[in-house]
């Protein structure tokens, strides 16, 4: 018999009479041991006994929670006992008490603290879950309540037991068929709202449920038809599902396709404050749609003005005129700053937030009661002001905006365009003031950066933020942002400006110094670089910077950083980035941040160009460049420009990089195509300039990267023309010969050797003598990048990098100057024919320029005198797949890839091998045609799918020794040794050779050493 707990201390007699009579009715069944753990389970087929256990469980759950005993001892020690009687009459299913007893679950789940609950939610979520699809109505909802409960508090430690009981449950499904089945009249809305409601909490704890949801168009058509209904709380759920499917990159473009009724409701939800739920859900939904570049841009250019003008009226709505914000406005005002935060990302909707009055809203945001501040700012020079602005920031409430306000006003500045300029004078005063509190906060976070060595501090909350604005606004692409920038930092920096130098250089030097007890922290490092690039834009300090040996200080530190590189990725030095959305996305394009992880290096880069461009003609850069070996200073930003993936520290080092005569993006496409040039033998194009000299071409190379140096009709037309200040005439001969095309008199033959040489290779090589023409040249026809870098123009911030692709020569531009076939070793391909020739056998029309300059074996065959030297058409032993992959990689030094995300762990084992197979391929041919880096990025794709599914290891072994690929097949077999003897036991190890069983067994018992050492 179970005894009553008599825990009674600090409880009433109520509730210890309750308490009584609930084990009074669990004594009248009994307690049996189950399940692994040996859980207590009650047992009772009576139905008037077990109704009666339900009555007791409710009227104690209900005197817990009006007297506030949750926590309480007896009533933890009781639980185990509720849970087990619970889950005992929820299993036998009897039609007459489900109803109660889901909804004295319900009542239980949403009462008792979650900490008391964790260890019984996989059992109360299994029995649960097979009663979602009850008939009865009302059992279903309160089943489906409880879960929701229940999933909204799991903690991380039960996440993944969990989701394998939902996973065997097909709970997913059994969801998607309920919200399917839902009509409005015929179940109640919230049944719908439930169901939907729990849907959407799985698929944002579990990512790998998400494909088949956001895959069902049918479902998504149903969920279309109930975006009209007018309910807030179907609102609300809706909202919430779309977010959860969201954040899969996958299911937030199809979302996206053809589907703008979704971003109508978004921008309906975001403008409406009636109900604060829906206005969150939202915001929230719009997070979830832009939460990367890409699929930012395709909102923007749906409906960018409009969810631009719902965060600005969010953000006005929050603003303070006195004390603290309610909690409502507050969140609100978070959710509406998070969203602005796609001000960090190119496009037009920068424009739409100035015009929307952002600069007003950031403001009454960042001090308490603005307008009166507003109004004594008019009139006042610009130190007083700074004094009203310090103290009003000193007192403002709101802090933990301070952090999104930063970087709202650092994304809008740096991507300012040139002429922008504030007109009312109301405006004006708004931007100065935003621009004079950013520097004003730049100052404290250096003060912030010198506490913190001393062990004086360590909240450091919105310093990087701020630093970083300030930053964006000195460098920003605008004259009139970047002007008053620097005018109002440098009084700012009238105080102490001096003072901060000593302490930023030396921080930098103890970085690089090898004692490690001297080493300051990563936050205190990038405020010194940042702080230092800073400087770096205003005259008077950066010769400071230079006399205190600051420009040898960083580049000490950019070395030692390159030797030993710490990456570091934003969010750790700014934690108001972090975000349950940001934290749950799956799916989206891996597409390198502008400064990834490699902020220390970015920064420290932006500094030293800083210092360079405005001091390249002082006695300090002169020292340096004696100091240092200016060579290996090349070399290391040339390796940073070919090996680094990050577009932030590639544009800073090739910006530092035009200031030693360099002008452009190393590359290694580049280094191959210029080939070429050096070797004329394939030239079809021959240059000739005023003086009679000339210079041979290939009109490949030019139509892709340079067509303004070719007349309009192409060179293969046999009529003359004239297209420009640079063409004179143009003529062909006979067949075979080069085209002849005469330039005029204006240009220069110096200046057209190193255009062809950025042309050929992405950069060139020239001297201070040779720029003039050099830029008038680029400027004609119509180079951008070049004109940028020749100009030493800032490089701005997010700015891709300039590539160098020839794949468009695939295509009409460079048609006309194929000279020869690749042929697959696929016969046929169903339904394929040439857009160019309508051969039916798959083929590409290529360029032996482009194959000379970028394999070896091709360039021995070409050059052999061999009959295949000769041919039209070269076989190559591939399938027609890996060809496409081969012509890609010749043309772009890209390899095309799979994306190992849903869209690969959806298809079936088959066909993931088959397309590892086209690796497998080409790593074999790689091999054969000398093509090293081909293989090694070949080699990692094949490794990368055997990290996503260890099963196709023993296939994948087989695959590699067909094509003799050892060193492959001997690393599948590493991923299949875990596996050793599950695949023994089932026999899947029978389809391999003895030898290669053998190796996957003795890589088993490598691994089983290996473990037992550690």
């Amino acid at each position: 018999m179970r005894r009553s707990k008599q825990a009674v201390v600090g409880v009433s007699s109520r509730v210890s009479t309750l308490h009584q009579r609930l084990y009074d009715a669990l004594n009248l069944g009994h307690f049996v041991r189950w399940g692994d753990d040996k859980r207590q389970k009650w047992h009772c087929t009576d139905i008037e006994t077990q109704k009666l256990v339900l009555r007791a469980i409710d009227a104690f759950l209900d005197c817990v929670s009006s007297e506030s005993l949750s926590q309480q001892p007896l009533v933890k020690e009781s639980v185990d006992d509720i849970v087990g009687a619970l889950g005992s009459i929820l299993e036998l299913k009897s039609e007459s008490l489900l109803k109660m007893a889901s909804d004295v679950a319900a009542k239980m789940v949403k009462l008792l603290p979650s900490s008391v609950l964790q260890a019984h939610v996989p059992h109360l979520v299994h029995h649960l879950l097979s009663l979602l699809s009850n008939r009865q109505l009302h059992v279903s909802i309160s089943c489906a309540t409880a879960l929701n409960c229940i999933l909204s508090n799991l903690s991380t430690k039960r996440e993944q037991e969990v989701g394998e009981i939902l996973k065997e449950g097909n709970t997913v499904f059994v969801l998607v068929m309920n919200v399917k089945d839902f009509s409005v009249g015929d179940k109640p809305t919230e049944y719908f709202q439930e169901m939907a409601l729990l849907l959407s909490r799985i698929l944002w704890r579990w990512p790998p449920s998400r494909f088949c949801v956001w895959s069902d168009s049918k479902f998504l058509d149903v969920l279309e038809i109930h975006k009209l209904n007018p309910e807030s709380s179907l609102k609300a759920a809706l909202l919430q599902l779309y977010s959860s499917l969201a954040l899969c990159g996958n299911g937030a473009k199809k979302l996206l396709e053809n589907r703008k009724s979704l971003l109508n409701l978004m921008v309906e939800s975001m403008s409406s404050p009636d109900t604060h739920s829906v206005q969150m859900d939202g915001f929230r939904l719009a997070q979830c749609l832009m939460i990367n570049e890409g699929p930012c841009q395709e909102v923007v250019k749906m409906c960018g003005e409009h969810v631009v003008k719902a965060i600005v009226t969010g953000m006005n709505s929050s603003c303070l005129s006195s004390g603290k914000l309610p909690k409502d406005q507050m969140s609100l005002a978070v959710e509406a700053c998070r969203l602005a935060l796609i001000t960090r990302w190119v496009g037009n909707h920068h424009s739409y937030f100035w015009k929307a009055g952002v600069g007003r809203a950031l403001l009454g945001l960042l001090l308490t009661d603005f307008w009166r501040i507003h109004q004594s700012l008019h009139g006042v020079p610009l130190q007083e002001q700074l004094l009203i602005l310090q103290e009003a920031l000193n007192e403002s409430s709101l802090p933990s905006l301070r952090p999104y306000i930063w970087d709202i006003l650092g994304g809008l500045v740096a991507n300012s365009a040139e002429d922008f300029a504030p007109v009312v004078h109301e405006d004006i005063l708004e931007l100065k003031a935003l621009i004079a509190c950013a520097c004003l906060a730049f100052t404290e976070s250096i003060n912030m950066a010198r506490q913190i060595s001393q062990s004086k501090i360590t909240n450091t909350i919105g310093s990087e933020s701020a630093s970083r604005a300030v930053l964006m606004m000195v460098y920003s692409p605008c004259k009139y942002i970047a002007s008053q920038a620097r005018s109002i930092l440098s009084e700012v920096l009238n105080l102490d400006g001096k003072n901060y130098i000593e302490y930023l250089v030396n921080s930098l030097n103890a970085t690089s110094c090898r004692n490690k007890v001297l080493r300051p922290g990563n936050f205190q490092v990038v405020i010194s670089l940042i702080s230092l690039a800073c400087y770096a834009s205003l005259p008077r300090y950066g010769k400071m910077v230079i006399d205190h040996q600051g420009m040898q200080s960083l580049l000490i530190f950019v070395k030692c950083w390159l030797s030993n590189p710490v990456y570091i990725k934003r969010s750790n030095l700014a934690p108001h980035l972090h975000n349950s959305y940001s934290e749950r996305v799956c799916c989206h394009p891996c597409v390198e941040d502008w400064e990834g992880k490699d902020m220390q290096l970015l920064f420290s880069l932006w500094a030293l160009a800083g210092l360079v461009h405005k001091f390249a003609s002082h006695a300090g850069f002169l020292k340096v460049k004696l100091e240092f070996d200016e060579s290996q200073i090349v070399r290391d930003l040339e390796e940073i420009c070919i090996n680094h993936s990050t577009p932030g520290p590639r544009w800073y080092a090739a910006y530092i990089l035009s200031h030693f005569g360099i002008y452009g993006f190393p590359n290694k496409c580049g280094k191959r195509i210029w080939k070429a040039f050096l070797d004329n033998e394939l030239a079809d194009l021959e240059l000739i300039l005023s003086d009679q000299s000339s210079l041979c071409v290939n009109e490949v190379i030019l139509s892709v990267r340079c067509p303004n140096l070719l007349p309009v009709q192409g060179p293969k037309l046999k009529e003359k023309s004239s297209t420009g200040p640079f063409l004179e005439q143009q003529m062909e001969t006979h067949r075979g010969s080069k085209v002849e095309v005469r330039l005029s008199a204006h240009v220069d033959h110096q200046a057209l050797v190193k255009l062809l040489q950025y042309v050929y290779m992405g950069y060139l090589q020239a001297g201070e003598d040779v720029l003039k023409n050099l830029k008038i040249l680029a400027k004609h026809c119509d180079l951008q990048p070049l004109l940028h870098m020749l100009h030493r123009r800032n490089p701005r911030y997010g700015a891709p990098i300039p590539t160098f692709d020839l794949t468009s020569a695939l295509g009409p531009v460079g048609h006309c100057s194929s000279d020869v076939l690749l042929e697959p070793n696929t016969i046929q391909l169903p339904n394929w024919r040439c857009s160019f020739c309508s051969a039916p056998n798959p083929h590409f029309h290529v360029h032996k320029v482009i194959l000379f300059s970028s394999c070896d074996y091709l360039r021995a065959l070409f050059q052999s005198g061999m009959q295949e030297s000769n041919s039209e058409t070269i076989k190559v032993p591939v399938s027609w797949n890996s060809l496409i992959k081969l012509v890609s990689w010749l043309y772009s030094d890209e390899l095309l890839k799979p994306s190992f995300d849903c869209l690969w762990d959806n298809l079936a084992v088959d066909q993931r091998l088959n397309e590892l197979q086209l690796y497998v391929e080409l790593c074999w041919l790689a091999e054969f045609w000398l093509l090293e880096d081909l293989h090694e990025q070949c080699f990692r794709v094949v490794l990368s799918g055997l990290e996503t599914d260890r099963y196709l290891s023993v296939k994948l072994i087989q695959l590699s020794a067909n094509f003799a690929q050892w060193k492959l097949a001997e690393i599948a077999a590493t991923y299949a040794a875990p596996l050793y003897h599950q695949l023994r036991n089932s026999g899947d190890l029978d389809q391999l050779e003895e030898s290669f069983i053998e190796m996957v067994r003795a890589a088993s018992v490598q691994l089983s050493k290996e473990d037992i050492n550690h």
